[in-house]
Formats: C-alpha cells, sequence, structure tokens
C-alpha cells in the first residue's frame, strides 16, 4: 500500500459520455489515483459498444483491474450503503471545489461532453461541485483534478510552507498506544 494512500473508497464516472477517448481518459487517471471502480450511467452506443476505442486512450487497461458498472439509468445506478453521490457539475450553487470536503466514501459523476448531468442524477446528488474555472473543461480532465483534490486532502501529505522558500511541515509518526488487556485476570 502506498504510504499516503487514503482511507475509505471512491469510484467515478460519467452520464451519458459519447466520446470513448475521453471515458478511456477518465478511467485511466481514476487507475492511477486508486479508484476502487469506474462507472457510466447512460452512456452512448458508441461508448458502450466500442470498448476497443477507449483501449486507445486507457493504456493501463483499467477495467482490468477495477470493477466497471454500467447502469442504464440514474434510477438503475446501485452503490454500496453510506456511500455518497458526489455530482460535478458548473452551477452557480454547486461547491466550489477548494471549500469542499470530500466523503470517506464517494461516488464522483460527470455529465457529458456537450451537457450537463440530467435533473434525475441531480436529485439524487447529495452533494454537487465545481471546479472554479470561467467555462466547463474536458470530462476527463475534470475528473482528474477532482480526483488529484481528493488525494491531496485526505492523503497525508506535509502542509506546503507559507512561503516558496520555506520548509515543509514534516508528518509526525503515528503514535499506537498500549495494548487494552480484557482479561483483568492477569
Amino acid at each position: 500500500m502506498h504510504p499516503n494512500r487514503l482511507r475509505g473508497y471512491f469510484s467515478i464516472g460519467a452520464e451519458n459520455i459519447s466520446k470513448p477517448m475521453n471515458l478511456g481518459n477518465l478511467f485511466r487517471s481514476a487507475h492511477a489515483f486508486g479508484a476502487n471502480s469506474v462507472f457510466t450511467i447512460s452512456p452512448h452506443q458508441k461508448v458502450s459498444n466500442n470498448m476497443r476505442a477507449m483501449n486507445k486512450s486507457d493504456t493501463s487497461k483499467s477495467t482490468e483491474h477495477l470493477p466497471y458498472y454500467e447502469w442504464e439509468s440514474v434510477d438503475k445506478m446501485q452503490i454500496p450503503k453510506g456511500c455518497e453521490i458526489v455530482g460535478i457539475e458548473l452551477l452557480d450553487d454547486a461547491k466550489e471545489l477548494p471549500s469542499f470536503r470530500h466523503p470517506m466514501r464517494a461516488a464522483y459523476v460527470l455529465g457529458a461532453e456537450a451537457g450537463s448531468l440530467s435533473e434525475s442524477m441531480l436529485e439524487r446528488c447529495d452533494h454537487i461541485i465545481k471546479i472554479p474555472t470561467t467555462f466547463s473543461i474536458n470530462v476527463a480532465i475534470a475528473g482528474a483534478i477532482v480526483m488529484y483534490d481528493r488525494v491531496r486532502s485526505l492523503g497525508k501529505f506535509p502542509r506546503p510552507p507559507v512561503t516558496t522558500r520555506g520548509q515543509e511541515e514534516e508528518i509526525s509518526k503515528h503514535l499506537y498506544g498500549k495494548s487494552i488487556n480484557l482479561d483483568n485476570s492477569r
């Protein structure tokens, strides 16, 4: 296990995605960032029927290493109990990513390249976040930014220095307490 590995789990996917290369890039990044699974909701047929095209950009062949779920609609989507759905959408009332506290157990969902998350998906989300950009960016890039922020904020990394020439803060080693002896007869 990587020493900075975070606790909890996450999955990431897209709704109504139409470009296999974008999906491949998203899944490859998910694999690199330590996702536990990947998914699609109502993917276009050219994505669903052409995993070969997706593999052109997914050189890690992520779906051979991660569970891949494909749901035909939002209401068919099944997530583990306690998992929170986080929609990633450029909406005025969405929480900005730098101010967002990532859930320990999360399923991140992005909208289609030329559209947005559906109303039914937005209603199902526990959180809606946005990347503070002036306009929409590529689906795979947006997913990578969110996954990086998750790792940065939930991982065990030293805090950056206050100035560019400052020293980074060292992480203290975890101290384990004494064992608790439940049998008092000893």
